[in-house]
Order: C-alpha cells, then sequence, then structure tokens
C-alpha cells in the first residue's frame, strides 16, 4: 500500500488556531514535510508531538520531491505543512501535490487556516467574488501590469506583501486604482498585535508614512465599478 500526503494548515500566528484532525493527522504521520525545520519543531513542541522533519522549500524542492515521492511509494504517511497557514499557497508545497497526483498517489487536503481568508472575511470589502495575486512582482513595471490586469476582473483584490516593500506597492496601488479606492490592509493575523487598517488608499499611504511598519501584511482592495469612478 502507498502512503498518503497529507496537506495540513497550521497557524498563521495564535496556536489555538489548529483543528482537532489536524493535530491527529500529526501525531499518527509517519513523516512531517515542512518549509523550515525550526518553525515546525516549535509548533510540534507546543502540541507535544515528535517527528522526523524533512525541510522542503523553494531552493531544494527538486532534490526533495523524487526523496518524498519514494517514501510515500513504500507506504510512509506523510503530513505537508509550511511555515504557518494552508500549504501550496504561494508556496512550493503546490509542485510537490502536482507531483504525488501526477504519480496516482493519494493527496488528502485538510481545511484551516489561511491568512488571505481571514483577512478578506475581515476586511468588509465584496468577499463572493475576489481574485488572490500571492506576492507581486518585484520590478514595478510588472507589478503595474499585474495590478492592471487584476483590476479588469471587477473582482476585489487580494496580495501578500512584506513591510519594507508596502509603501512603494501602495503608491503604484494608488496610481493603478486611483486615490480615492478603499483599501485594508490585515497586519500580524491572528497574534498579539493584530490590526486592520481601513480607509482609501491615499489615507492609508498618510497613516503608515508616519509610523514604523512591521509585521506582513495582506492587502485586499476594493474593486467595484462604483467604488472606481468616486
Amino acid at each position: 500500500m502507498n502512503g498518503i500526503l497529507y496537506v495540513v494548515p497550521t497557524p498563521i500566528g495564535n496556536l489555538e488556531d489548529i483543528t482537532l484532525r489536524a493535530v491527529r493527522i500529526l501525531q499518527q504521520c509517519d513523516i512531517v514535510v515542512c518549509e523550515d525545520t525550526r518553525q515546525t519543531i516549535k509548533l510540534l513542541s507546543h502540541l507535544k508531538i515528535s517527528k522526523y522533519l524533512i525541510s522542503f522549500y523553494t531552493q531544494n524542492q527538486l532534490k526533495r520531491i523524487p526523496q518524498i515521492i519514494s517514501l510515500l511509494n513504500e507506504g510512509k504517511n506523510i503530513a505537508l505543512v509550511s511555515d504557518c497557514g494552508t500549504p501550496a499557497i504561494s508556496d512550493p508545497g503546490y509542485y510537490l501535490i502536482k507531483e504525488a497526483l501526477n504519480k496516482n498517489l493519494t493527496v488528502v487536503p485538510l481545511p484551516g487556516a489561511c491568512a488571505l481568508i481571514t483577512a478578506l472575511v475581515g476586511s468588509g470589502l465584496t468577499t463572493d467574488s475576489f481574485i488572490f495575486l500571492g506576492f507581486l512582482r518585484k520590478k514595478l513595471g510588472k507589478m503595474r501590469k499585474e495590478l492592471e490586469l487584476a483590476k479588469q476582473t471587477d473582482k476585489t483584490i487580494i496580495f501578500y506583501e512584506s513591510p519594507h516593500r508596502i509603501l512603494k506597492t501602495l503608491e503604484v496601488c494608488k496610481d493603478v486604482f486611483g486615490d480615492n479606492t478603499d483599501i485594508v490592509l490585515a497586519r500580524e493575523l491572528t497574534k498579539k498585535f493584530e490590526e486592520f487598517i481601513r480607509g482609501q488608499i491615499c489615507d492609508v499611504i498618510k497613516d503608515l508614512s508616519n509610523r514604523q511598519i512591521l509585521g506582513e501584511f495582506v492587502v485586499v482592495i476594493s474593486n467595484e465599478r462604483e467604488n472606481l469612478i468616486k
């Protein structure tokens, strides 16, 4: 019998945000494949679980995928986790899942924590139709083109951004969507200093310009047509 690859979401901040099923799978699996072993050890220690860990990240994925597939073929049950949230969302876990399915192996995804969904439902912006862009392109010209294409969809737009790039990215957003477009920045989700910064793009830029910027951001932009022509 081949093993099963379980896709296990982990907390995005608050360690209480893990399902009972996820804990059971982590307890019962043979191996945990993780992005950063140091981060995963913290979670497993909190849960009083000890497992053999295999690191899996962008720089070593080509080497690791055949190794992990081989272990599944040997009958090992494997839990795939990322540093936080749901694996394969802006994460190299996608390539492992795809290869496992290509080899006719069983992949079982578990529901759980996901930063983009948490930010969206807390934003107060339209939730019935949205587009997720992951991390935007680093070069401002390519970023602009990416946002301009997303704007054409008329869907709420969501992406991730780092603290040291957020102001530059917001300036591009202002140029593409207009000063008065409604935007929500979700920062430090589920953690002690969780914050939702809501307002028009021009006002949010002013707010961030006058403070120390810390924590990773989920950016949610209103893309409703009536909002864009205010």
